[in-house]
């Protein structure tokens, strides 16, 4: 199983991208309107500038002077955990056990073409899983 297996059963391609540039409020409001815990922080919607989550919210907010002035780039992430879509699903979930991070863009040849979190990645595997018990099951009652 690869990375790419994941995003082909996630059922949405779309990432979502803010400018490092773009409010902590903007952020809020993003991060609510989709419903996401994390936005990759890009100044053209294709390379990696960094990557926001509501973790860099709480714990890197905290120390900010004037939250209403903060920018993205104030609170994101810089040096981001990366997959590619060839990468095995196993080291994908080892990078996030490991890391300790809930979300990994996906990069191909330098382009920004997805992103992973630990929710796809768990419900990938349960899929796969439920599927092979389904087999086990039609087998040993046939």
């Amino acid at each position: 199983m690869r990375v790419r297996d994941i995003m082909t059963t996630k059922g949405s391609d779309v990432v979502h991208t803010i400018s490092p540039e773009a409010s902590v409020r903007e952020l809020l409001d993003l991060l609510a309107e989709h419903d996401i815990g994390a936005l990759v922080v890009s100044t053209d919607g294709d390379r990696l500038a960094g990557i926001v989550s509501e973790r860099d919210v709480v714990r890197k907010l905290r120390g900010v002077p004037d939250p209403n002035a903060a920018t993205v780039a104030t609170i994101m992430t810089a040096e981001v955990i990366t997959c590619g879509p060839d990468d095995s699903a196993g080291s994908l979930m080892a990078i996030m056990t490991q890391r300790r991070v809930r979300h990994v863009p996906v990069v191909d040849d330098g382009h920004l073409v997805g992103i992973l979190s630990v929710g796809d990645a768990v419900k990938h595997r349960m899929d796969q899983l439920e599927f092979e018990r389904d087999q086990l099951t039609s087998y040993l009652q046939s």
